[in-house]
């Protein structure tokens, strides 16, 4: 059985990392043939675009691992029954459940590494866009008229923000709150000044109001002041709000909260972070599908077995769509829209598995 095991999974993984190499490589050359000149023409060095696909691997790996589980699968099983090999395990008493559990264990161990590879992403994605000079830090020095969402809740409001002078006019932090023990507070300033030693922000002409009820108001006045949480480098209040790739499940959930306290509607990025653990699981339900389904078709050959992925494929992926839209819009809860393509492939895939001759 040690034998048996051995080549199981080293046929299904040697399948598996040949896709998860090819599959990112397919998608950096169209990228590259599409959009070498616009990166040259902004003024990308050659480096730079190279860089770029370096850091952006991750992430078109981290794609590409349910796929390439799925192929893996597929040409493993549906090879090993058209050579008779399953038949001639069953006919020494081995049974085709215990044939192909080393490859369920192999998935398995892949979606544990995707779902650390999710958190690894967001700072790649953030590196491959600084590689090209892709933040707004790198185009401009001035912001005008604008709202930041920052952590714990809070909302800034500024009409000018000087980089080079490291300078705010006419700030505005508002916080929404939920009792005396979470207060609601506004704090308006005319200037802010910021100390880079210290890293905080000085403001001056102020005022901070706070709510410790709803029907209680207190009003201070303030010729300097500091707030210990505004800590944002003008850099960084310069710079365009994240991408959910380009935040972990714990920022993001954070971020999610802060736009709920601001009384906003968050529920695609909470798909979005229902995502991020659903998503790294696919990999072992799509192989628990894969697995049965490629060992009922004998005939056909490699045409057959890629044909079978790729309409698993296109279908999981057109689940996953339409359940965004429900969790966004509502319709279901934003967990079980990340969960549901999940679930009806985990439903079928062991109805097949039950169905199978051993």
């Amino acid at each position: 059985m040690r034998i048996l095991t051995r080549y199981m999974v080293g046929k299904f993984l040697k399948i598996w990392a040949l896709c998860v190499l090819g599959v990112p490589f397919i998608f950096i050359v169209i990228d590259l043939t599409d959009s070498l000149d616009s990166y040259l023409a902004q003024g990308a060095s050659r480096i730079d675009v190279f860089w770029h696909y370096v850091y952006a691997a991750p992430h078109q790996a981290l794609l590409a691992f349910p796929i390439a589980s799925l192929l893996a699968a597929v040409f493993s099983v549906s090879s090993m029954t058209r050579n008779f090999e399953i038949t001639a395990a069953k006919a020494g008493g081995v049974s085709f459940y215990r044939l192909t559990a080393p490859v369920l264990a192999a998935a398995f161990g892949i979606s544990l590494l995707a779902l650390g590879l999710t958190e690894l992403v967001p700072t790649t994605n953030r590196m491959a866009d600084e590689a090209l000079g892709e933040t707004a830090s790198s185009q401009e020095s001035v912001r005008r008229n604008f709202v930041y969402r920052s952590t714990g809740g809070r909302i800034y409001r500024v009409r000018r923000l000087e980089v080079s002078e490291r300078a705010m006019e006419s700030l505005e932090i508002q916080r929404e709150g939920s009792g005396a023990d979470y207060p609601s507070y506004t704090v308006v300033a005319s200037e802010a000044y910021f100390d880079t030693l210290n890293g905080r922000w000085t403001m001056q002409d102020g005022r901070l109001r706070l709510f410790p009820t709803s029907d209680r108001e207190l009003t201070f006045r303030f010729d300097r002041a500091w707030q210990r949480d505004l800590t944002e480098s003008p850099q960084q209040l310069l710079a365009d709000p994240k991408d959910p790739d380009e935040m972990g499940y714990e920022e993001l959930g954070r971020f999610i909260e802060a736009i709920e306290r601001s009384g906003g509607n968050a529920d695609n990025l909470k798909v979005e972070r229902a995502l991020k653990i659903s998503f790294p699981f696919a990999c072992f339900i799509i192989t628990l599908f894969g697995v049965p389904l490629a060992n009922t078709t004998r005939r056909g050959g490699a045409p057959l077995a890629v044909g079978i992925a790729l309409a698993t494929t296109i279908v999981y992926m057109v689940l996953i769509r339409v359940s965004q839209a429900l969790g966004a819009g509502g319709v279901v809860s934003p967990r079980l829209a990340a969960w549901l393509p999940n679930l009806l492939f985990l439903a079928a895939g062991s109805v097949l598995y039950w169905r199978v001759r051993t």
